[in-house]
């Protein structure tokens, strides 16, 4: 079976994690497999839309850790930072549907989201900090811009998970959705934006996001603490914790 499920229809291109024996948990191959898909996406005229969606009752519960560890050296052609910078790089827009969990990097690839939408199950959290890491995805940047640094503080340094409402509240989502029509949803709203003129909705993206050197720069300032990071006796020790 595999990891990552794949569908084009009506100029979307919908990628849905799935891995449920997992949790829906991101190994490399599946980032490899991910940056694969976005650029081929990005340069097919016939797909103007990403969304992405897990299985119904998990996102994604964020790094398959055991896979990460092993992998630890964050240079620029790891395939977590390649679909890092990738995310930022893309000029096609990005529509999720989340249900269930949505950890680490299931909630900060939200951030360079254009459309979420989640169900009521949804759980997002970023418990980088309780593993001795730092935020990814320039999470760190992003999240205080959008909610404040207060909140983002309890968020990042306390690693609290939060509900859907919280987040619709936050504004990292646009609406909650009932479980059983959140698919069909989401990929109608992604399938709206499709149908709009494509290069007026990237360049009017683009325009949204004015501070994208910025932006790149926090990641790559992240990547380098975060590397850091996973060397210390602190995150091998929770780690350890973490997969016994």
């Amino acid at each position: 079976m595999s990891s990552l499920l794949i569908n084009d229809s009506n100029g979307v291109r919908t990628i849905r994690f799935n891995r449920p024996d997992k949790r829906n948990a991101i190994d490399l191959e599946m980032y490899k497999q991910l940056t694969e898909y976005l650029i081929q996406g990005e340069a097919d005229n016939e797909i103007r839309v990403f969304l992405f969606t897990g299985t119904d009752d998990c996102f994604t519960s964020g790094n398959d850790i055991a896979d990460f560890i092993k992998n630890s050296d964050l240079k620029n052609d790891h395939p977590a930072v390649r679909f890092l910078y990738c995310l930022l790089e893309l000029k096609k827009p990005i529509v999720a549907a989340v249900s269930g969990a949505a950890v680490g990097i299931g909630t900060t690839m939200l951030l360079h989201c254009d459309l979420v939408y989640a169900a009521p199950s949804a759980k997002f959290q970023l418990p980088f900090v309780n593993l001795a890491l730092v935020p990814e995805a320039a999470a760190s940047l992003l999240l205080p811009e959008l909610v404040g640094h207060q909140k983002s503080a309890e968020l990042l340094l306390l690693g609290e998970a939060f509900s859907a409402e919280q987040a619709h509240n936050f504004g990292l989502v646009n609406q909650v959705i009932g479980e059983k029509e959140l698919h069909q949803f989401s990929l109608k709203r992604a399938e709206q934006l499709a149908a709009q003129p494509a290069d007026a909705v990237q360049a009017t993206r683009m325009l949204m996001r004015p501070n994208k050197s910025r932006i790149q720069h926090q990641m790559h300032q992240e990547l380098e603490i975060f590397s850091e990071c996973l060397k210390s006796e602190e995150a091998k020790k929770r780690f350890k914790t973490f997969l016994s």
